[in-house]
């Protein structure tokens, strides 16, 4: 999830255009107005009054305050307006916040439960990584990372940054953070309720269909079994969080008690592992044949499988845990537990 160790080229890269642009500026004179059609400014030199009254360009300039993020204070805008999310598994809280996002990552922009709103708003997809090129053309007033990611000092030649830790806080608490952030904590604070309403609703007709049932969120992968938790997606945050649902006690420990959010392992062990109901999805880290678990005649065995309480989890978008992939994956859970 984070993107450590691969920044470097950006930082290399980022310099050399600013170095670039510097000297370009510097190299400009009256005499060669003619040689630069089509970029869009003048070669004459502002008059002596324009330069002693910059005035009207302070106007222009957004006001400015002071925000806490994981690496300490941090100068943003007071109302951002063009977000550039490194993270993509917070884009979609600036979805529900109907904040302005103008670039995310590519596992964002497939994200099902927010790529409509965010084609909509023509948000550009960075790819993996973003090129110099295109953060700088984005003109971006506000960029959010990981914690650690390398050339951060760079990417704050372009933007103000702003650091999180995955997982940190609760999602609900990451809500009212970035609402605070983006200057929409009424937006934030509703979106809660609201939540809050749907889950009141919802536990006490949950709970009464699963009863005393155990439930689990396995990933097939190359190397085994991957078993999920409370806080790493793929519904656990509604499972074992909002409907207080039952885990194995192998999972409890591993997974959820232990706070790491998951455990790994091996086929062999795997009926220790499963609950009398499972969510369960591909691995989407790795291109391994989740056949080789599914077609498997111990998975074939496990009292889920054979009373068809095993639930498919969507193995790109359920893996966020942003508030618009929880809407959708809380009706999901709901739907499917209640027609158990």
């Amino acid at each position: 999830m984070k993107q450590t160790g691969r920044w470097m080229w950006l930082v290399m890269a980022l310099a050399v255009l600013l170095v670039a642009s510097a000297c370009g500026q510097s190299d400009k004179t009256s005499e060669s107005s003619g040689a630069n059609k089509g970029a869009g400014t003048a070669n004459t030199a502002p008059s002596t009054e324009e330069a002693e009254t910059p005035a009207a360009n302070a106007d222009a300039e957004p006001a400015m305050v002071a925000y806490q993020s994981a690496a300490g204070e941090v100068m943003v805008p007071a109302n951002p307006e063009r977000i550039v999310d490194l993270t993509a598994f917070t884009t979609g809280y600036f979805v529900a916040l109907d904040a302005p996002v103008v670039g995310a990552l590519t596992g964002a922009m497939n994200n099902k439960y927010i790529k409509d709103q965010l084609a909509a708003q023509g948000t550009a997809d960075l790819g993996q990584l973003p090129t110099v090129e295109q953060l700088v053309e984005l003109k971006p007033d506000l960029i959010l990372v990981y914690a650690g990611t390398d050339g951060i000092d760079q990417l704050e030649k372009v933007a103000p940054v702003v650091q999180i830790n995955y997982g940190e806080l609760h999602f609900k608490d990451l809500m009212r953070e970035l609402g605070k952030l983006t200057n929409r904590e009424e937006a934030a604070t509703t979106w809660i309720e609201q939540w809050e309403t749907r889950i009141d609703e919802l536990k006490p007709q949950v709970q009464q269909a699963v009863g005393d049932r155990t439930v689990s969120i396995l990933n097939p992968y190359a190397g085994g079994v991957y078993v999920f938790g409370h806080n790493y997606g793929r519904g656990g945050e509604i499972i074992y969080g909002e409907f207080e649902l039952k885990a194995p006690p192998k999972p409890q420990a591993e997974a959820i008690d232990s706070g790491t959010g998951f455990a790994s392992i091996s086929l062999e062990v795997l009926p220790e592992y499963a609950g009398d109901i499972i969510f369960t999805s591909r691995w989407s880290g790795d291109d391994s044949d989740p056949a080789l678990v599914y077609d498997n005649p111990l998975w074939s065995s496990l009292p889920a499988v054979k009373n068809n309480h095993v639930f498919q989890l969507d193995p790109e978008s359920d893996t966020y845990n942003d508030p618009m992939s929880l809407d959708g994956q809380l009706t999901f859970i709901a739907d499917s537990l209640l027609a158990d």
